[in-house]
């Protein structure tokens, strides 16, 4: 079951209710004094608002072992790590995704598992299509352990605009693939580190859909 479901029944991401009721509120208001002006720019942020926190369903058809895009948006860069000093703590390949402020921002579970760990990290706020801020923004990094004991990490990347990021699961969970588990609110950045042994299926520029978008398949 898609726990996060439970959490919000609502096509749209509660985290973007504030939000949508303050753009509202503030339409009506500038309506209500007669300000044209303002009313129309405020009623048109108040629909950008809505468009950028949605939460579409998504059907989940994968394969047995494929690993699912957690994000929409664009792969950036797919790169193969050498030793142990990268976040999967031994030869790995990273894939980065970009979420522009156009994407759906709901996040989605690459692959069914156990989160072993989550750890949130604040930082810096580097447009999230650059690479160093992979290693200086404020990130949310989760491990999971698959079925099959295999580890892999997906990181949550604050970008630019982005200054909360969501995550819906804890340590101790039981995740499908394709479950939701978080947001990052206006523009951002995923990064997936697989086990070198994977056999990636994703290409550099390749647009992606989270939940649905397979990006390569365990051993």
């Amino acid at each position: 079951m898609d726990t996060s479901r439970i959490y919000n029944k609502w096509p749209l991401a509660r985290e973007g209710f504030p939000f949508i009721g303050m753009g509202c509120a503030l339409t009506l208001l500038f309506s209500y004094l007669g300000c044209l002006s303002l009313s129309v720019p405020a009623g048109l942020l108040s629909l950008f608002i809505t468009f950028f926190f949605r939460d579409p369903d998504r059907k989940n058809g994968a394969q047995h072992k494929a690993v699912l895009s957690p994000a929409d948006g664009k792969v950036l860069r797919i790169q193969r790590l050498e030793g142990t000093e990268n976040a999967l703590g031994e030869p790995a390949i990273k894939i980065s995704i970009f979420m522009s402020v156009f994407n759906v921002h709901v996040n989605r579970i690459p692959v069914r598992g156990v989160i072993e760990m989550v750890s949130y990290r604040p930082g810096r706020f580097f447009p999230a299509n650059l690479d160093k801020a992979s290693e200086y923004n404020e990130r949310n990094k989760i491990i999971l352990r698959t079925d099959n004991s295999q580890k892999i990490v997906f990181i949550q990347i604050a970008g630019l605009i982005a200054r909360r990021i969501a995550c819906w699961v804890g340590e101790g969970d039981l995740v499908e693939a394709g479950q939701r588990f978080g947001l990052i609110r206006f523009g951002s950045r995923l990064e997936v580190y697989l086990p070198a042994i994977c056999h990636v299926t994703a290409t550099q520029g390749q647009k992606v859909r989270a939940g649905e978008t397979v990006l390569g398949y365990l051993p």
